[in-house]
């Protein structure tokens, strides 16, 4: 069995999410107590999103290829992040890490491809939503991203920064996204990517009869998948 590695940090609630979900999905398929060996290295959010907003993003992306070199040297034999916005350093990452980073943006293209989804509504970051590489990541897979109006990716993005990293969950809130997915499934939208991984703390399972993708917990168990691999 493999040990998994978690850049974890961004933000600590999401890092929670992806070891319980390891933790209870293994569980849940084998009922006994043997789940993989995780090491989790938990950066400084706060730093990381300073650099970013900054667009210093040199020094962001270094402070995700310290992180895996560090899960490595601990004993890690593959990593992810915990989180989607990053993944807009994922290929540099990847490319400088001693071991093997599994894509967030490639784990939900498989989901989505199994359930026949073509065309999906993006929730998350402003980052994630404005700059192009998730969407590019789900175009190469043959997925088309929808993106929700200015005003929208704004809203959701202060919903996420001011409330769900801080581990606050409102109904308000809980309603204003309901709304902007509505939207998104009136545009054509087969299924709605939760691109954060703090949304699922707010809102799962499906709205106007279309399914919310949990891109933290389709990560989480794509890793637990190659973890019990042989």
């Amino acid at each position: 069995m493999k040990t998994i590695g978690i850049i974890g940090g961004l933000s600590p609630e999401s890092t929670v999410l992806y070891y319980t979900n390891i933790v209870r999905e293994y569980r849940g398929m084998r009922g006994d107590e043997n789940y993989p060996k995780i090491i989790i290295y938990s950066v400084c959010f706060g730093e990381f999103t300073r650099l970013v907003e900054q667009q210093r993003f040199r020094e962001a992306a270094e402070i995700l290829v310290e992180a895996a070199v560090s899960l490595h040297s601990a004993g890690a034999d593959f990593a992810l992040i915990s989180a989607n916005t990053p993944h807009m350093f994922f290929e540099e990452v990847k490319s400088r890490s001693p071991i093997p980073l599994i894509s967030i943006i490639d784990a939900l293209a498989e989901e989505l491809k199994r359930n026949g989804v073509r065309r999906v509504g993006l929730l998350g970051t402003k980052h994630t939503l404005t700059h192009p590489f998730y969407a590019d990541g789900l175009r190469k897979n043959n997925i088309e991203a929808i993106i929700p109006d200015p005003g929208d990716v704004e809203l959701v993005n202060e919903i996420i920064y001011d409330e769900l990293v801080k581990g606050v969950v409102r109904d308000e809130s809980r309603g204003l996204v309901v709304g902007i997915i509505r939207k998104l499934v009136r545009r054509g939208a087969e299924g709605i990517a939760l691109a954060c991984t703090e949304l699922p703390l707010l809102i799962t399972g499906e709205v106007e009869g279309v399914k919310l993708y949990d891109t933290a917990k389709i990560h989480s168990m794509k890793a637990l998948e190659l973890a019990l691999r042989e």
